[in-house]
């Protein structure tokens, strides 16, 4: 089987200005995508955080990777008396996890039962990988370990889509996968008119309207946003992640609200899964582009993929703002994609080996 390369077009953004827990200062950011409109967009929201005190606020929540196994045994009573038993050797647990890697560790444990079924979803910190094969591993050694000490435990599966790894569910959203990241700012009312040329009236408004209203009629599970998976399958292509976990990624809810006359405005996105390390890493452009954001420096181990998760979270913020605000203009979306798509177009046609 031959190996190919799919080229996907990339350019930096930016910079965007930030603050908070994870990484402060201001940073250009790596985005590929073949949608080129959203260069602009995100760069427009970029600027926006340029013009505000402190740019922004990017905080780290939370931190887990998670992999749920099941096993199968006699009843369900037999599974409650079990699970009580194995809760109650929680540390004997984080031994085994800690034992199949120097970065793995055992943070919590969730469970449910169904029928004769024992699920484990078991979260794990990783450090500076997105931890995927991490804990997959330690999940491994973990269900060998209690089969061996509970015999009424069968071996059911490695993954029992409890996780939930690549798919929209409710437990990613109120549990977390990967980085919970929370990015927020207060923008003048002045900024919105001049630069955004709306108000923070309408675009809180079409939050509500769209985003929360809209997404509740379309059934939504954990989500109201306008379009945050456009911004992360960007950023994870251009960072070498593994591009399928937009998909929980994209779950996330926006917040606009009209604060002392100016604009609060906010993204939560509780599974940010990215990583320094890992597969998709020895690439020579990622390597060039996490060097650029400085993701190659020595820092305590999780330091560098924390700070990959608050740029990726910005990255968004500036591209959701920006897009909320051309569509409470009549017009300006569809205009700016017909400019920008048409003129992408004709210098692709005059020059067919331009590479951005």
């Amino acid at each position: 089987m031959s190996e190919q390369a799919a080229p996907v077009p990339l350019r930096w953004v930016g910079p965007i200005r930030l603050s908070g827990n994870v990484i402060t200062g201001e940073h250009e950011v790596p985005l590929a995508t073949y949608e080129a409109p959203l260069w602009p967009s995100v760069g427009r929201g970029a600027r926006i955080s340029r013009l505000i005190e402190g740019g922004i606020d990017t905080t780290l929540v939370t931190e887990r990777m998670s992999r749920s196994v099941y096993f199968e045994l006699d009843g369900a009573g037999v599974a409650v008396q079990v699970l009580g038993e194995i809760r109650s050797r929680f540390a004997e647990l984080q031994q085994v996890v800690s034992a199949s890697s120097r970065f793995a560790e055992l943070i919590d444990m969730h469970s449910e039962i169904a029928g004769r079924l024992l699920f484990l979803r078991f979260e794990i910190l990783s450090g500076d990988a997105s931890g995927h094969n991490m804990v997959t591993l330690a999940s491994e050694r973990l269900m060998t370990h209690l089969m061996s000490q509970w015999p009424q435990l069968r071996y059911g599966s490695i993954s029992a889509n409890y996780c939930s790894d690549k798919k929209a569910t409710a437990v990613n959203g109120i549990l977390g996968r990967g980085k919970h990241v929370v990015t927020e700012a207060r923008i003048p009312r002045e900024v919105v008119q001049k630069w955004l040329r709306s108000t923070p009236e309408q675009i809180a408004e079409l939050n509500t309207r769209k985003n929360l209203v809209g997404t509740i009629l379309a059934g939504g599970i954990r989500s109201a946003n306008a379009h945050y998976a456009n911004m992360l399958l960007a950023f994870y292509l251009a960072t070498g992640q593994d591009a399928a976990n937009i998909v929980e990624g994209s779950q996330g809810v926006t917040q606009a609200e009209v604060d002392g006359g100016d604009l609060y405005f906010s993204c939560t996105l509780p599974n940010v899964i990215v990583g320094t390390v890992g597969s998709g890493k020895g690439l020579t452009f990622v390597e060039d582009n996490l060097t650029r954001l400085g993701l190659r420096a020595d820092r305590a181990p999780g330091d560098n993929a924390r700070r990959l998760a608050g740029l990726c979270a910005a990255s968004v913020w500036c591209g959701e703002l920006s897009l909320l605000a051309a569509q409470t203009n009549p017009g300006e979306l569809m205009a700016a994609h017909v400019a920008i798509e048409r003129n992408e177009r004709s210098t692709q046609t005059s020059n067919p080996s331009t590479e951005e």
